[in-house]
């Protein structure tokens, strides 16, 4: 019996050693494993980010929102839409060029003309592209913009 007594412990320092041994192998796996994180759409360059991502975004909220006649542009670092053949109209700007710096948003009922502009996002600390999309759509619908308001 005391050969039994002893053969779970001086098991146990082996499996220890070679459970030591798997963590310290797998940390090296998971260090390499986030550097081959790619990097965010966000950290694109400002007029790729506008074009590629955030206008195809923006279009497919809009489409959930049954906005069907939905004109995006993009120039001199604003992005603009309008439908029901310009009566609704938004303009979202950034002045610096950069996603991460200075926004400002209007909007507008009447063609040719935007309302006031006004502060876009200014109390987030991280700005995604999820957030620049939802931003606007908020914006939209506390003017009752859409469908069930």
């Amino acid at each position: 019996m005391a050969d039994d007594a002893k053969t779970p412990q001086s098991e146990a320092p082996a499996d220890n050693t070679s459970s030591e041994k798997s963590a310290t192998e797998a940390a090296p796996k998971k260090a390499a494993a986030k550097k081959e994180k790619p990097p965010a759409v966000e950290d694109k360059p400002f007029a790729d980010f506008i074009q590629q991502d955030y206008l195809p975004a923006l279009e497919s909220a809009f489409a959930e929102q049954s906005v069907k006649d939905l004109t995006l542009g993009f120039a001199d670092n604003q992005v603009t839409g309008s439908w029901q053949d310009g009566q609704r109209q938004f303009a979202v700007y950034f002045p610096q060029g950069d996603i991460k710096k200075q926004r400002a948003f209007s909007w507008s009922t009447r063609k040719g003309s935007s309302g006031i502009i006004e502060p876009f996002l200014i109390d987030e600390r991280k700005i995604t592209l999820n957030l620049l999309v939802f931003g606007v759509i908020q914006r939209l619908n506390a003017q009752k913009w859409f469908g069930n308001n």
